[in-house]
């Protein structure tokens, strides 16, 4: 049921949550021991962290730091300023990389995918020196490209020295900002997220010695589809990963599926690492269930507008509005929107302009989640806005 709670006259939402929060509450699930220095478990359906350990503590990222280049990468696919088929030079600086190799060398021209495949399944720090030289046109450069992007995706607890990951004093990042990082990934660039999926790969050529993916959920879960192992005698074992299983809860089709990211770093071996990974994941799908309460597009409410060319606005969310709730809670969710009044033209697209609460039948609040404008509301002509000026005097 829909419950709508009017703000004062021309009062303001006091608060903007910039993600969803999970209310604290005896009956949150208790997560499972997890044998690691610093943990993440994300409901990438929802946006809701359900259960961390040192989120914010400084860390290095090993070839984590690979999601930041891939992400760049992309994005240059993406603008058209490479291509797939492209071919790159190989440097020596490239060819000389200590640590994890795809094995090119000078003599190579490689194609752009094949060297994406070799920064992925390979984790090779040539292929990444290759592209980041590709893209930037220097490592230098394009470690500047890094943090101007980790900047902008709000990772502002992370500092980037290198493309590949290697130790370097001042080269690191939270649990928190690479959960950021690959979230915004998939997100962005849902075309190439099957990369992370190929369980080996080696380029024509080149020895076989390093074609398996360190990956071990790929050949472990059939549900997870990625995305980046890492370590480093500093670093640790570290793993991102994630996994998508349906949820009937969610609805049918793509949007029936639900999506979990899980972030463990300072593992203590290879198998620990996955393991650990697979126990946060099984948790999260067991422990929480995903519930749709609007669908992607869909308004959440439809409020009276005053002054403007249309008489409602549509509130919601872009991708829709899923909340994370402890398994067996999901019937009977209540839902309240706070927001302002009157509302009043223009309301652009994107603009946050109320908050709606979940709460359990219960009665007890397990999520909030900022609503915005999906369609923007342009202001009407001056007998139109004179005439509602008027009536909300009158009002």
């Amino acid at each position: 049921m829909l419950f709508e709670r009017i703000l004062p006259k021309g009062g303001l939402l006091a608060v903007f949550f910039l993600c969803w929060h999970l209310a604290a509450s005896a009956a949150v699930p208790q997560p499972p021991e997890v044998a690691a220095r610093a943990y993440l478990l994300l409901d990438v359906s929802s946006g809701q962290v359900l259960a961390a350990k040192e989120p914010d503590k400084p860390v290095e990222p090993a070839s984590l730091t690979k999601l930041m280049t891939a992400y760049l990468v992309f994005d240059a696919l993406k603008s058209g300023k490479i291509d797939l088929k492209q071919t790159l030079s190989v440097s020596e600086r490239a060819w000389k990389m200590p640590g994890s190799r795809m094995f090119i060398d000078p003599k190579m021209k490689v194609p752009v995918e094949d060297l994406i495949k070799g920064m992925i399944v390979q984790s090779g720090n040539d292929a990444t020196m290759a592209l980041a030289e590709g893209v930037g046109g220097s490592a230098e450069q394009f470690v500047e490209m890094m943090n101007r992007q980790a900047k902008a995706l709000g990772m502002n607890a992370s500092s980037f020295r290198n493309p590949e990951g290697l130790t370097v004093p001042g080269h690191t990042t939270t649990a928190r900002d690479l959960a950021t990082l690959a979230t915004r990934l998939m997100r962005d660039f849902p075309e190439y997220v099957p990369y992370y999926a190929i369980q080996r790969y080696r380029y024509p050529g080149t020895p076989a010695a390093n074609d398996t993916n360190r990956n071990l959920l790929l050949f472990r879960d059939p549900s997870v589809d990625g995305l980046k192992t890492g370590h480093t005698d500093a670093a640790g074992y570290c793993l991102v990963a994630t996994a998508r299983r349906p949820s009937a809860l969610l609805g049918a089709g793509a949007e029936g599926q639900r999506r979990l990211l899980s972030v463990v770093l300072g593992a203590a071996s290879e198998n620990s690492r996955a393991a650990e990974s697979q126990k946060l994941l099984n948790w999260g799908f067991t422990a929480y269930e995903a519930v749709r309460l609007s669908s992607v597009g869909g308004a959440v409410v439809t409020p009276r507008v005053w002054k403007g060319r249309a008489d409602q606005a549509k509130l919601g969310r872009p991708e829709g509005v899923v909340v994370s709730v402890p398994a067996g809670t999901g019937a009977g969710l209540k839902t309240e929107v706070t927001r302002p009044d009157p509302l009043v033209a223009p309301l652009l697209k994107g603009q946050q302009v109320g908050m709606l609460r979940v709460r359990t039948a219960g009665g007890e609040t397990v999520a909030e989640v900022p609503l915005t404008v999906l369609e923007s509301v342009e202001e009407s002509g001056i007998f139109g806005r004179a005439w509602d000026a008027l009536r909300l005097w009158i009002q």
